[in-house]
């Protein structure tokens, strides 16, 4: 999903005054200025009131941010989760649950102007290949790797295995036991 004009929802905290627009200067009032009452594009503080509204409302509805990334919430119940990721004035929802999916967008356009996407297949340079019928979802960044080695003109270059494997299975489980071994 898309926010559109992301950064004119964000409310200032502080009195920013402005020449006039041109074009909307009144006769004999042109050393006027104007006060914003809300950000506009160009002002320093635009994206970080932009992030402040968007946090106070995402997290109005439940939703908890995520200490490790600030631009990453997720939302539990008993049985469902979801994850909202913020790029800017992107936004990308993923869960376990399309009901809560759907209604989670239908409120995000319901207090911000949206344009809804679609399917995501690429987000960051990382490209999304999903399979349901298998239950497989992969990420790859093959397309970004290669505008990289266009950029710096290594098509020569040898190339050397990485010592990750090239596919990996994680089980549901596997985020809590990592936690645990980090604990231990």
């Amino acid at each position: 999903m898309d926010v559109k004009t992301a950064f004119l929802n964000g409310e200032l905290d502080e009195e920013i005054y402005m020449d006039q627009p041109e074009g909307f200067q009144e006769m004999g009032q042109k050393r006027k200025v104007c006060r914003l009452k809300r950000s506009i594009y160009g002002l320093k503080q635009s994206s970080r009131q932009w992030y402040y509204r968007f946090h106070r409302a995402i997290t109005s509805i439940g939703f908890t941010m995520v200490e490790e990334d600030h631009c990453v919430y997720v939302k539990r119940s008993e049985k469902n989760f979801m994850i909202l990721s913020l790029y800017v004035d992107d936004i990308l929802l993923a869960g376990n649950n399309m009901e809560m999916i759907v209604a989670t967008q239908k409120w995000l356009s319901s207090t911000f102007e949206m344009k809804d996407m679609g399917e995501a297949e690429y987000i960051l340079g990382v490209k999304i290949h999903r399979d349901r019928s298998k239950k497989l979802l992969s990420l790859s960044q093959e397309t970004y790797i290669k505008r990289i080695i266009e950029r710096f003109r290594m098509h020569n270059a040898n190339p050397v295995d990485t010592p990750w494997i090239k596919v990996v299975f994680l089980a549901k489980n596997y985020a809590l036991r990592q936690k645990k071994k980090r604990n231990a």
